[in-house]
């Protein structure tokens, strides 16, 4: 069913303690429309005051009915809720499209992924066992695994909905309880998760929603003294800031940042398979992910044959409005990315490297954040253009001639996020993946992202992982608990 959009949808109270609640403010968030530059919802804005109020309805929670439910029944509403999200899947695509851009061919994948990761951290709630150590014959020492306790979920604006499992799935799976903030560009996918939060029967307080602006309630969040760990996605720079608000009480800390990564096709890779991943890994999401390969290494020996296959591959891709199920990528989400992308380009052309395609506002759209696929060829792995991350479709193309000098400029940069790397030799391809320093290393593929792959990063990049058990780890306590049964009574060593 198609989305009115005559007037804005309204979101006016915020999801806390399973009601939903009129702002403290009674401020509302404008969400734009990427494609049309139009107001095409509110919602609304959360306060320090909100969440306060979150904070103290997960802590409820945190102590009452959900520390009730044994893990199997917690596993039983993660599943519930995946199964909601696919019933309603075609929906809630075609919001996230009109909240952030991203095609519909995209988002409605993303609303299934965002389902299996959910059904995946179900089927792991009773699996967290703790272990019995043999510490010695006359006593029984074993292990807890117990929740953190309250998380702050704090989300970007590139990939709403499948980042909102990421962080639930594993989350409640531990029988944590979350107040989760949506980046203020996309909010409204979130408020709609809320209401399927309470349709498959969670107890109150357990998922709070609170939309709101980072510096207000993300920073809020990060300070509270009752928030035992954040979970945060987005900008390291941002993530630097998290970090020294959660040192109020040594909050647990997760962070998935940004990332500059390196993809490198050596000659003897098949090179057809590899320019035709590479272009999709470089421009997917309108270069709106933290995982694109937007530094390609090329050997010397095929670097004019790769470029070729780029720009033919990559000028077949289909800007369009994002409900269109034939556009392949859409607008960037907000018009300062769309300026951030714009300066980066101008930087290229500016600082004289071969401008292969792209560059410019594509024909056909007076109104929108959109851009071209932009390509630029012969660039320095040293400058701006390569070390910096852009979050927009440009990909730059830097020619190399040996192994060693692929993996020294793959690594000179302060992200460590994802690789790639195509070779037909698999001795180069153990030798080359043990040497990359990031989090994620593909061969001859690229960013296979998976709920049972552990993801995360290297320096910049991030700390901890997300998916996979790894994930689970994040959430969890443990309590080493000793009982010792010895019948003689222990040396008193202060009797003489």
């Amino acid at each position: 069913m198609a989305i009115a959009v005559d007037v804005p949808r309204q979101y006016a109270q915020l999801f806390i303690g399973g009601s939903w609640i009129a702002p403290h403010s009674g401020r509302m968030i404008s969400s734009i429309d990427p494609a049309s530059e139009e107001v095409w919802a509110l919602v609304a804005e959360a306060d320090e005051v909100d969440v306060d109020r979150a904070v103290a309805a997960a802590r409820e929670a945190l102590r009452g009915p959900w520390a009730r439910l044994t893990p199997t029944a917690r596993g039983a509403l993660l599943h519930k809720l995946g199964a909601l999200i696919t019933r309603d899947a075609r929906t809630l695509a075609e919001i996230e499209s009109r909240d952030n851009g991203k095609p519909l061919r995209d988002t409605i994948g993303e609303m299934q992924r965002a389902a299996d990761w959910l059904t995946f951290y179900a089927g792991a709630a009773d699996k967290i066992y703790g272990e019995t150590i043999p510490y010695k014959p006359d006593a029984h020492a074993f292990t807890r695994r117990e929740p953190v306790g309250v998380v702050g979920a704090i989300l970007p604006w590139n990939s709403p909905m499948s980042l909102y499992a990421w962080k639930l799935g594993p989350a409640l799976a531990c029988g944590c309880t979350v107040v989760l903030k949506p980046a203020e560009l996309t909010p409204v996918s979130a408020m709609e998760l809320a209401k399927l939060v309470t349709e498959a029967g969670f107890p109150p307080g357990v998922v709070n929603v609170v939309p709101g602006y980072g510096h207000i309630a993300g920073a809020a969040i990060a300070a509270h003294p009752n928030v035992n760990k954040i979970t945060f996605t987005g900008e390291h720079r941002t993530a630097q800031e998290i970090m020294k608000s959660a040192a109020v009480n040594l909050k647990r800390i997760s962070f998935e940042c940004g990332g500059k990564s390196p993809h490198i096709i050596f000659a003897d890779a098949d090179l057809d398979r590899a320019a035709t991943v590479a272009t999709h890994g470089a421009f997917r999401s309108t270069g709106q992910s933290c995982s694109l390969g937007s530094r390609l290494f090329v050997q010397r020996a095929v670097y004019d044959v790769v470029v070729d296959m780029l720009v033919q591959r990559a000028g077949r891709i289909r800007v369009g409005m994002p409900l269109d199920p034939t556009t392949h990528i859409g607008p960037q989400t907000s018009a300062v990315q769309l300026d951030k992308t714009n300066r980066y380009i101008q930087l290229g052309k500016d600082e004289g490297y071969r401008l292969l395609l792209g560059g410019k506002r594509p024909a056909g759209f007076e109104r929108g954040y959109f851009v071209e696929p932009t390509i630029f060829g012969e660039v320095d792995n040293r400058s701006r253009l390569a070390q910096e991350e852009i979050f927009g479709p440009v990909l730059s193309v830097i020619p190399f001639d040996s192994e060693a000098e692929a993996v020294a400029m793959a690594n000179d940069v302060v992200y460590g996020l994802v690789a790639g790397l195509w070779t037909r030799d698999i001795g180069r391809a153990h030798r080359v993946a043990a040497q990359l320093e990031s989090g994620l290393v593909s061969v001859n593929t690229y960013r296979p992202v998976h709920w049972m792959l552990p993801y995360g990063g290297y320096k910049m990049s991030g700390i901890g992982r997300e998916n996979g058990f790894d994930a689970v780890n994040e959430y969890l306590e443990t309590k080493t608990v000793v009982i010792d049964y010895a019948e003689a009574p222990p040396p008193d060593p202060f009797a003489d």
